[in-house]
C-alpha cells in the first residue's frame, strides 16, 4: 500500500533564539510595560503572486516529472485526473478564515487554471475536507502537518481503509473522490497553506521537486500559495488534450501544444536545465530536516547535501535551500558558520528572481543576527526589501516576522514613534499568522530580546 502524505519535515522557520544572545524573557510583565490594542484580524485578497516565467521547455519536463512520480520516487504509470466538474465541501466545525480562504482559493482554480471547480451546495462532493487535531493525524502520520488521500471521504473510512490498497494513488485508473484532512488546531495561515498544497496535489501531480524554485510542488515549504507555475501546471494537467489513462510518452507528445497555448509568453524563452533531483541529496536533506536524527547528525546531512550540490554545479534553489537548512541548525551551535551559510544562500537565492520569495526567508535570518549585534540601519535595509516580497507572496507570519524586527531597529535608533506604529501594523498580520494573542505577544517579546540593552543614562 502507497500512502500519499506531503511532507511536513519544516525547519523551525519562525524559531529566533541565537544562543548566548537570546536573553530569557521574563514572565510577569515590567512596571512601565505597554498594553497593546489587537486589531482585528487581517488576511489577504488571494491575488496571485504572478504569473510563471519559466520557458515552456522547461514547464513541460517538470509537468512529466510532477506527474508520473511518486514522492518516493515510485513512477506512475497513467496520468489521472477528475472527470467533469468538480466539487469541494468542508466536512464538520470549520471557521469563517478557512472558509474564506477555500472561497478565494476555487476562485483562482477556475480563474487562472481554468479548472470547473466549485462549492458542494449538498452533503455529496468529489473532495471532502475534515479538520482532524493534530495529534490525531500524527499517529498516523508522524511526519506530515496535513495529507491528501484517494477513495475515502473521512477520517474514519481513512481508519478502516489504511492497510489496503484503497488508498495507493498507483492503483487509480482516473479520481472519483478524495479526503484532505487538516489540523484543526493549526494557525490561520497554516490551515490556508495546507488547503493550497492538499488541493492542488488532489487535483493534479503528487509529486514534489526540490529543483524548483517558484512552486508549491516543493517540500522547502518556501511558497505558500500557489503561484503562476502551479496555475499552469494544473491548467495543463486539465486540458483537453489530455485523458485519464494516457501514459508518460502519450502525454509528453501533447505538452507542447498545450502549453503554447495556455502560456504563449514560455515559448520566447531558453530553457535553463539543473538536472534532476538527485536521491543521494535528498535524503540528506530529508535527514537533516526530519526530527529522528541527533543534531549533529542532521547538521552533517546537511553539510553533506552542499557538497553534493557543489560536485553536482547547482546554483539554483537546491543549493540555496541546503545553505539555508545548514544555517537554520548551526544557529544555537555555531553563529559564525550559520551567518556564514544564510549569506551563501542569499547569493544563491539573489541571482534568480523565481526566489525572491526565498531571499525574505533569508532575510529574517540575517535580520536576526543585524539586531543582535546592534547596526539598526542594516536591519532597516534588510527587512525593508523583505516586507514586500513577503505581502505579495501572502505570507503574513513572515511579513509580521520581518516587521517586528524593523520595529525593533526602528526603536534602536531612537524613532520609537516610527516603531510602535509598525509594531501596531504587524498585529493584525501576526494573528492569521501565529493564531492568537499569546503567540503573537511571544514572538515580540522574543525579538524584543535581541537588541543589544542600553543602560540608562
Amino acid at each position: 500500500m502507497t500512502i500519499f502524505f506531503s511532507h511536513a519535515r519544516r525547519l523551525a522557520a519562525l524559531a529566533l533564539c541565537f544562543a548566548a544572545a537570546c536573553a530569557q524573557v521574563p514572565t510577569d510583565p515590567a512596571p512601565d510595560a505597554i498594553i497593546l490594542e489587537f486589531p482585528q484580524m487581517r488576511s489577504f485578497i488571494a491575488a496571485s503572486p504572478g504569473p510563471s516565467t519559466r520557458p515552456n521547455a522547461q514547464i513541460a519536463a517538470d509537468f512529466l516529472d510532477l506527474s508520473f512520480e511518486m514522492e518516493s520516487g515510485r513512477p506512475l504509470p497513467i496520468l489521472t485526473r477528475f472527470e467533469g466538474p468538480i466539487t469541494v465541501r468542508v466536512s464538520g466545525a470549520s471557521n469563517a478564515a478557512l472558509n474564506g480562504d477555500l472561497r478565494s482559493l476555487i476562485a483562482r482554480l477556475r480563474q487562472e487554471a481554468q479548472i470547473d471547480i466549485r462549492l458542494a451546495t449538498g452533503s455529496e462532493a468529489n473532495i471532502v475536507i475534515e479538520l482532524v487535531p493534530t495529534r490525531t493525524i500524527q499517529r498516523v502520520a508522524p511526519n506530515a502537518a496535513c495529507f491528501v488521500v484517494p477513495r475515502v471521504q473521512s477520517w474514519s473510512e481513512l481508519r478502516a481503509a489504511r492497510n489496503t490498497d484503497l488508498l495507493d494513488w498507483a492503483t487509480l485508473s482516473r479520481r472519483d473522490k478524495a479526503a484532505i484532512f487538516i489540523p484543526s488546531d493549526a494557525t490561520p495561515q497554516e490551515m490556508r497553506d495546507c488547503l493550497h498544497e492538499e488541493l492542488a496535489q488532489a487535483l493534479g501531480p503528487l509529486n514534489d521537486l526540490y529543483r524548483l524554485p517558484d512552486s508549491v510542488f516543493n517540500d522547502d515549504n518556501i511558497h505558500t500559495v500557489l503561484t503562476g507555475f502551479d496555475m499552469v501546471i494544473l491548467r495543463a494537467y486539465y486540458a483537453p488534450q489530455l485523458r485519464n489513462g494516457m501514459s508518460r510518452s502519450a502525454v509528453a507528445a501533447q505538452l507542447p501544444t498545450i502549453l503554447a497555448r495556455i502560456n504563449p509568453r514560455g515559448q520566447r524563452q531558453n530553457p535553463r536545465f539543473e538536472g534532476r533531483d538527485l536521491p543521494l541529496w535528498k535524503a540528506q536533506i530529508e535527514t537533516a530536516l526530519g526530527n529522528g536524527a541527533s543534531d549533529s547528525r542532521r547538521r552533517a546531512a546537511a553539510a553533506r547535501a552542499i557538497e553534493i550540490g557543489q560536485t553536482q554545479g547547482w546554483t539554483g534553489p537546491r543549493a540555496g535551500f541546503a545553505q539555508y537548512a545548514f544555517g537554520r541548525l548551526q544557529i544555537g551551535n555555531d553563529p559564525s558558520q550559520s551567518l556564514a551559510a544564510f549569506n551563501a544562500a542569499n547569493r544563491a537565492y539573489s541571482a534568480n528572481p523565481d526566489t525572491a520569495i526565498h531571499t525574505a526567508h533569508v532575510a529574517l535570518q540575517l535580520a536576526a543576527f543585524t539586531l543582535i549585534s546592534g547596526d539598526a540601519d542594516r536591519t532597516i535595509a534588510i527587512t525593508s526589501r523583505a516586507i514586500p516580497i513577503a505581502r505579495r507572496h501572502e505570507n503574513a507570519s513572515l511579513m509580521a516576522l520581518l516587521m517586528m524586527f524593523q520595529a525593533e531597529a526602528l526603536d534602536l535608533r531612537g524613532d520609537t514613534d516610527a516603531g510602535m506604529a509598525l509594531r501596531l501594523d504587524s498585529l493584525g498580520w501576526a494573528l492569521y499568522g501565529f493564531g492568537d494573542r499569546n503567540a503573537v505577544i511571544d514572538q515580540l517579546n522574543e525579538i524584543a530580546s535581541l537588541p543589544p540593552q542600553i543602560p540608562p543614562s
